[in-house]
């Protein structure tokens, strides 16, 4: 089971919608799930009891996992990629998917995409994505023999593998179904329902967030590009004023015991305290102004005002023209334990601000809707 930050899913809705959001969509007798592209792995935050009563999974057993766990041998990659694809450019779609139960068996359903824009946002910031699922009935007896091998399989992006069992065997699956107008008519109609409620429960107003004005979002894809970083880091934009976060790293959430969303916006001075040296933040300073990478050794402060020495790398982050789109910050705890088979601090911050650079500049080059395509 891939891991995930449970704290990240248990607040995803919660921290933008009114606290009864999850009564108000246990409402709806539909099946559907709602994912969050900014949490790493794309996560379900939100799976509907129509959902589970459809597919045989408890709650506990969906929330927190990628929407691919529900994929099998007989599924499309052709339609996974269209799946991909349509994430990737923010848009809506419907397809005809194979998916399979709890026990195995397989299901045909509509698979209705749509993004769900931050309420209130006038920048129209995707924040997650809302799947409703229509059973296809079958309209024919006949089946076909299918033959798949793992390594096919396995030639798919990472993001969206299906895991399949490393075997040749033939299986059985019913022959491709396709949704009829009713089932198309009734999921966008279901999405609309859902989408007004979330609406109506939206926190935002105007883009603020207690006197914060939200940054210009990100894209998704580079949101699930960015999410498959393990280090923490920020990126921040030298283009806004005081030079807020734009995004914020699960690694950086567990180091400072900040949620994403109580940091998007802001400078990241917050984490500076009384003791917090006025001459590193004066080197920091004078290296961004000379659009010089620098490395410092910073004392600041997580969210419970604990202190802790923070070893700082801060680079350009530049696009595909070359220009200076954000800086990324990365952060490692002084003394703290690595799984990164003994590699110093110096090389996991190259090797994260490298790894963002190489997310940064796909996107930027066309690869998916960008905000900072202009």
């Amino acid at each position: 089971m891939e891991t995930c930050d449970h704290r990240a899913v248990a607040d995803s809705l919660t921290s933008r919608y009114c606290d009864w959001v999850h009564d108000a969509l246990e409402d709806f007798p539909a099946a559907f799930l709602i994912t969050d592209p900014a949490i790493a792995g794309h996560p379900i935050v939100f799976a509907s009891r129509g959902f589970l009563s459809m597919s045989g999974y408890a709650s506990e057993e969906v929330v927190g996992r990628n929407g691919r766990m529900f994929q099998g041998p007989g599924t499309s990659r052709r339609s996974v990629m269209e799946i991909r694809e349509a994430i990737r450019e923010e848009r809506t779609l419907q397809i005809s998917l194979l998916n399979y139960r709890r026990d195995g068996s397989p299901h045909w359903i509509l698979f209705h995409l749509c993004p769900v824009f931050a309420p209130c946002d006038g920048h129209r910031r995707v924040v997650h994505f809302l799947s409703v699922q229509i059973p296809i009935p079958k309209r024919s007896r006949r089946s076909v023999v299918v033959t798949t091998t793992c390594r096919d399989a396995m030639r798919m992006d990472a993001d969206l593998e299906l895991d399949l069992a490393n075997d040749d065997r033939g299986f059985e699956v019913e022959e491709c179904r396709e949704a009829g107008e009713w089932e198309k008519e009734k999921a966008a109609s279901i999405a609309g329902e859902i989408l007004s409620a979330l609406a109506r429960y939206g926190k935002l107003a105007n883009g603020k967030r207690a006197g914060v004005v939200l940054p210009r979002p990100l894209s998704s894809a580079l949101n699930i590009s960015l999410g498959r970083i393990k280090q923490s880091f920020v990126l921040t934009d030298p283009h806004l004023p005081d030079m807020p976060i734009v995004y914020a790293s699960d690694g950086f959430s567990s180091l400072t015991g900040y949620s994403r969303h109580e940091v998007l916006g802001r400078n990241c001075r917050f984490l500076n305290g009384a003791g917090t040296d006025t001459k590193v933040l004066n080197q920091i300073k004078d290296s961004i102004k000379a659009e010089k990478a620098c490395a410092v050794r910073l004392l600041n402060y997580r969210k419970d005002r604990s202190p802790f020495w923070n070893l700082l790398h801060i680079s350009s982050v530049r696009n595909a023209s070359g220009k200076i789109t954000f800086y990324v910050g990365v952060q490692i705890e002084e003394g703290s334990k690595s799984n990164d088979h003994g590699l110093s601090p110096e090389m996991r911050q190259l090797g994260t601000v490298g790894q963002v650079k190489v997310a940064v500049r796909s996107m930027s080059s066309g690869a998916g809707t960008s905000r900072f395509s202009s």
